[in-house]
């Protein structure tokens, strides 16, 4: 089986998402890409994902680093080097029999040239719904494990569950009639 890994351009879901373009807006660009980051983290760890998250340096100038945080690697670029650039070469290379390579970013040009090399495409839009998908399906879970964790520590066992649960149906019929 193939393994998946998600290049983000930072920057264009920055100025996709609305929750991040309204902080983009109020020039709390950092905020933004730790929002970013944090929400992709719980969507990789929950889902399984290798992400990288990349971005231009042109937006943080004289930073020019990798680093993993929140079990992303986190790229900014050179000065003189795109996040779109710097995407696309990464994805040909990491594009192989092994490792099936889809780059989030809604830049048109960019899109076509991931093709090319075999790679998937989501768009902002796309990503945006999938990690909106994610945040629900990690909340359902909590209230599931909640749940049961709070059965687990009942008195009653599941039969006893059972028959209370006949009882009140029985009791509510009553009511009715």
């Amino acid at each position: 089986m193939k393994k998946n890994l998600l290049i983000v351009d930072g920057y264009n879901m920055i100025g996709a998402w609305p929750e991040l373009v309204v902080l983009k807006n109020q020039d709390r660009m950092e905020e933004a890409r730790e929002d970013l980051l944090t929400r992709l983290s719980n969507m990789a760890k929950y889902e399984g994902l290798e992400i990288i998250v990349v971005f231009d340096a042109q937006f943080v100038p004289g930073v020019t680093k990798s680093y993993q945080k929140y079990q992303l690697e986190v790229i900014f670029t050179e000065e003189g080097e795109t996040a779109d650039s710097y995407i696309e070469r990464i994805a040909g290379e990491m594009n192989t029999l092994l490792t099936q390579v889809t780059v989030a970013t809604s830049d048109l040009a960019e899109q076509w040239v991931i093709f090319s090399q075999g790679a998937l495409r989501t768009s902002a839009r796309e990503l945006y719904k999938s990690v909106k998908k994610t945040e629900k399906d990690i909340r359902q879970h909590q209230k599931e494990l909640h749940f049961e964790q709070y059965r687990r520590n009942s008195p009653w066992n599941e039969q006893q569950l059972s028959s209370l649960g006949e009882k009140l149906k029985e009791l509510s019929q009553k009511k009715k009639n």
